[in-house]
């Protein structure tokens, strides 16, 4: 709809998961709040991730074992992770940080920063998802991690300690129980854990569709445009969008993901915000082919069941986020699909998302050093899906003055100086 310069008590930058959630919860909180994306809602990396609410995902991606393992990473043809030594080459700073952030110390601090902070995820979920109406998109028969080496399972012994110590509730299972589970799986496999209550979405985009409806019939406005540029000053802050419109609220939220470093005037700019992109490829008729997320750690990716079939999602490439597809990626992923579960044929969908990360795998949440009328809320990397709900929630009663329930002072902008 067309929205003309209006005033709102929150302006959200960026319709994803993140966005969405924040403009909801604000909304339903009473606030007059307008969201602005150019594409539809949902349609970016929301929509392509392996649909995961892991509250169990308190492991960061730096660890002590890159070191080790970084050049059989980068050179193996069986690795799931893709570097471009040009585009690290040219951004030195994310990537020294990133790799002194793999120190045992500093995983341990993150470690514990995401465990506390996903005890509040279903609490900032759940209501969200009631409000949309969509109890339907969600599964909830607990998720399956395995391992097909005696290497790779011991390997990562320190890792589920750690989220062991956090609270996080999972069974170690054996082959056979595996397979009792999901007897569609080919490859042999060593061992795996179940983290027990664990939930999936069969339909991400659709979450995020439901939960724009609602927002707009609490009155809430969606502007198909991008805001490129804000000014902050004492009584509000101004969005400029593409095509020239200028819109004047008290607050703004800066939910754009991987791209929220291009909007200027907040901030952001001199955070060292870099993108994880990933893939995914689908296969149709193969619906039903699991019955829970199966996460397989040496291949790097999960296979879940959506609405529309199989899903397997996964890789971690470095590059430039306006790059084009790595055809590479998706022949590894159906490669490793074959190998785990048989013939089941080729492809029937191949995506690249872009997953917003920061060096230490935390994300920023909190007022810009900027001006405390830009509120950030970015940087969510592999679970932005599993903490949008608790996230807009932080975000909400940071735009209404209130000191927020969750300890977000691991999540400050201001930690990167």
């Amino acid at each position: 709809m067309a929205v003309s310069q209006n005033d709102y008590d929150l302006i959200v930058i960026g319709a994803g998961i993140v966005g969405m959630a924040t403009a909801l919860w604000a909304q339903k909180e009473g606030l007059n709040v307008l969201i602005c994306d150019p594409n539809q809602p949902g349609s970016g990396t929301t929509y392509g991730s392996a649909c995961t609410i892991a509250t169990y995902a308190c492991i960061p991606v730096n660890n002590p074992s890159v070191f080790k393992s970084l050049p059989h990473l980068l050179t193996n043809r069986e690795s799931p992770l893709s570097f471009n030594l040009l585009y690290g080459l040219r951004n030195p700073r994310w990537m020294l940080s990133f790799l002194n952030n793999c120190r045992t110390a500093n995983v341990h601090h993150i470690s514990g920063a995401l465990g506390q902070f996903l005890t509040s995820a279903d609490a900032g979920l759940d209501p969200l998802i009631a409000e949309a109406r969509a109890e339907d998109l969600m599964v909830s028969n607990d998720c399956l991690y395995i391992w097909s080496s005696r290497a790779g399972y011991e390997n990562a012994w320190s890792s589920n300690s750690l989220r062991r110590a956090q609270g996080v509730d999972f069974d170690e299972l054996t082959p056979d129980e595996i397979r009792q589970l999901e007897p569609n799986l080919q490859k042999p496999i060593h061992r795996g854990l179940r983290f027990n209550g664990a939930r999936h979405v069969t339909n991400p985009q659709e979450l995020v569709t439901r939960m724009q409806k609602r927002f707009e019939v609490l009155g809430g406005n969606y502007l198909k445009q991008s805001v490129v540029r804000c000014e902050p000053d004492h009584a509000g802050v101004t969005a400029h969008t593409s095509d020239g419109t200028q819109i004047r609220g008290d607050r703004l939220a800066l939910t754009a993901g991987a791209r929220s470093t291009q909007v200027k005037g907040t901030g952001a700019e001199r955070l060292p915000l870099g993108t994880e992109r990933g893939y995914h490829i689908l296969f149709r008729n193969h619906k039903g082919y699991v019955s829970r997320p199966i996460g397989w750690a040496e291949a790097g990716f999960y296979a879940t069941p959506m609405a529309h079939g199989l899903r397997i999602a996964g890789m971690v490439e470095i590059d430039s986020i306006d790059a084009a597809l790595n055809e590479s990626c998706i022949t590894y992923l159906h490669r490793k699909s074959l190998e785990l579960f048989g013939s089941i044929g080729d492809p029937d969908e191949t995506w690249l998302g872009h997953r917003p990360t920061m060096p230490d795998s935390l994300p920023v949440i909190g007022y810009s050093k900027t001006s405390n009328r830009v509120i950030f809320a970015f940087g969510h990397q592999h679970i932005g899906l599993t903490l949008a709900g608790v996230t807009g929630k932080i975000v909400t009663d940071l735009a209404n003055g209130i000191t927020p329930q969750c300890d977000i002072a691991n999540f400050a902008p201001q930690r990167f100086g």
